[in-house]
């Protein structure tokens, strides 16, 4: 049973083919048999018309068939003119660099009054205030041999630091000198402000 149902597809597909085939064979062969138009004329049917585009008294574009010969023979006289035209410059030089020549604009010779405003220089604003350094420093964390470091208070926080740690998640400790240390606020990033050793 198997064997009859595949010769059976087999056959429907070969029919199938065949019939492809014929019809792709008359479609090649059919022009030739019926005869064909002249082959200038097949030329001048597969070129396209080119169009051209023409402004009207109403400022509307309207499109015309462009009229002219498809004659594809040279025209040596346009040439010839073409040959004979010869560059006229503008005396700029391309390779050199210039400066341009701005031109002035010619006014009225009416100037109008300015106003007392806009004589006036733009300045920017004063940058606000930069706001103090709540730490206080309160003396010295030395160990023989170690860096310097210094003891910084907050209300009842205390911390101790060295130079280029950052302390409060936001003061940089920059330098630490015998009667002050700088410290510069990073969020604001402001100056480093000098903050003077403290007793007590």
């Amino acid at each position: 049973m198997q064997l009859g149902l595949e010769n059976k597809k087999k056959t429907m597909w070969a029919a199938v083919l065949g019939g492809l085939a014929v019809l792709l064979l008359a479609y090649q062969f059919l022009p030739m048999l019926i005869g064909s138009s002249p082959p200038g004329s097949n030329a001048q049917a597969a070129a396209p018309v080119p169009l051209r585009v023409t402004a009207t008294k109403g400022g509307r574009a309207a499109k015309k068939l462009h009229t002219e010969s498809l004659d594809p023979t040279l025209k040596l006289d346009l040439l010839a003119s073409s040959e004979r035209t010869e560059y006229q410059g503008s005396g700029r030089n391309i390779f050199v660099s210039q400066a341009e020549e701005i031109p002035t604009p010619r006014g009225t010779g009416l100037a109008m009054p300015k106003k007392a405003e806009e004589t006036q220089i733009y300045r920017p604003p004063n940058p606000p205030p930069q706001m103090p350094i709540p730490l206080k420093f309160s003396g010295f964390a030395n160990r023989p041999g170690e860096p310097k470091k210094v003891f910084l208070i907050q209300g009842e926080d205390v911390w101790v630091a060295g130079e280029g740690e950052i302390v409060n998640r936001r003061y940089k400790v920059v330098r630490i000198s015998p009667t002050s240390v700088d410290i510069q606020d990073v969020v604001n990033s402001g100056p480093p402000q000098s903050i003077p050793l403290t007793q007590g």
